[in-house]
């Protein structure tokens, strides 16, 4: 009977310790899921395409006090038709782990550790998920962060040789009106056997520094941007110079932004950069770009766009846009002029969190995409929570 008693008090006991740990935890949940069905004409020349697909994001985050929480993300996706996905495009079996990571505030100093994302410059050196680390040390009106990706490894990732990214990030608050956001970013890759007809040829190392700075100045209504980046490198022995500038402006009904990336030394895309910007030639709503674009890697390239945006009822919101793009060096080819874009978009609020929008793109195709224009159309709902 001792014993029965002393198991019974020891169970009730690990039971209320689990339970007080189970509800010292703030289990958060969210996600966003979207469909899409969309035609793309002369994409590839002569070649028209359509599709309908899926994408389902869950989140959940477990928050054990304001200072440290636990945060995940996790993303699957299909296709219609697709029997990758299982029975009738159903049933699918791929799972990504988009963000696995711990976020803990130590004083002023704020880690951010594991599978996370990130932005610099906008996109235009870098925007994706990655394996590292992120530490933020706030010394008030200024924030300093040295972080670390894990590119590609030999050991831990079975790749062909180590690649890195590191650097620093700084965020300056000059006024109420006025920041800076100034970064140091080193992208090294070690040397490298690949295959060549069947031949292990030895490939030199791969440097990029990138420093530069964003510029964000916000007036009663009307936003203004820049980015800057000098990009010096050593690819194989062969050195080079390149930048990349841009600037932006937002007045609320209308707006306007113009980049530039060199192309004589062509400016190198880091590692996870990914700037969207028009609907054909720049990859858009459908993650796609027409032959001979730059998609959402900025190098060799001008683009100038202006835009207004209208908003004629509570649940309605329209978007126009024109583009002009070319290469800021010739192709092989000897051509340079990537087209005239118009592109438009519809924007209806059905509910709630739940959004229908109709997009259509028109690209009068320029000597480097090709002799016939270009064509996107198609519609996306998007829910999020």
């Amino acid at each position: 009977m001792k014993k029965i008693i002393a198991s019974a008090l020891g169970l009730m006991l690990v039971g209320g310790v689990a339970a007080s740990t189970a509800s010292a935890v703030e289990n958060q949940f969210g996600g966003y899921w979207r469909t899409r069905a969309f035609v793309q004409d002369e994409f590839t020349p002569g070649e028209s395409t359509w599709r309908i697909d899926n994408r389902t994001r869950l989140y959940y985050t477990a928050k054990f006090n304001d200072d440290f929480k636990f945060v995940n993300k996790f993303e699957f996706n299909s296709i219609w038709g697709d029997d990758q996905g299982g029975d009738i495009g159903s049933d699918g079996s791929t799972w990504k782990v988009k963000h696995s990571y711990i976020d803990a505030n130590f004083g002023t100093t704020r880690v951010k550790l594991g599978i996370q994302g990130t932005v610099i410059a906008r996109g235009f050196l870098f925007d994706d998920d990655f394996s590292g680390a992120m530490v933020t040390a706030d010394f008030g009106g200024v924030s300093v962060t040295p972080f670390y990706a894990a590119v590609s490894t030999e050991d831990g990732g079975n790749q062909d040789f180590d690649q890195h990214l590191f650097g620093v990030v700084a965020s300056v608050k000059i006024s109420d009106a006025i920041s800076l956001t100034p970064f140091v970013v080193y992208n090294y890759a070690d040397s490298a056997m690949v295959m060549t007809d069947d031949v292990e040829v030895l490939e030199g190392d791969i440097e990029n520094l990138y420093v530069g700075t964003d510029f964000d100045m916000q007036m009663d209504a009307v936003s203004v941007w820049g980015t800057f980046i000098y990009n010096g490198y050593t690819i194989q022995d062969v050195d080079g110079d390149a930048f990349l500038g841009a600037l932006g402006v937002d007045a609320g009904i209308a707006h306007g932004q113009a980049f530039y990336a060199t192309g004589d030394d062509a400016f190198v895309s880091a590692p996870g950069q990914s700037y969207y910007w028009s609907e054909i030639l720049g990859y858009g709503v459908f993650d796609n770009e027409a032959v001979g674009g730059v998609g959402d890697q900025i190098s060799n390239v001008m683009a100038l766009n202006a835009g207004v945006t209208l908003k004629p009822m509570d649940k309605l919101k329209i978007d126009a846009d024109i583009w002009y793009a070319m290469l800021a060096e010739d192709n092989a080819a000897g051509d340079d002029e990537l087209g005239l874009e118009f592109d438009g978009k519809l924007t209806y609020a059905l509910m709630d969190n739940l959004n229908a929008e109709l997009i259509l793109a028109y690209l009068v195709a320029g000597d480097a995409v090709g002799d016939d224009d270009v064509f996107e159309g198609g519609v996306r709902v998007s829910l999020k929570f």
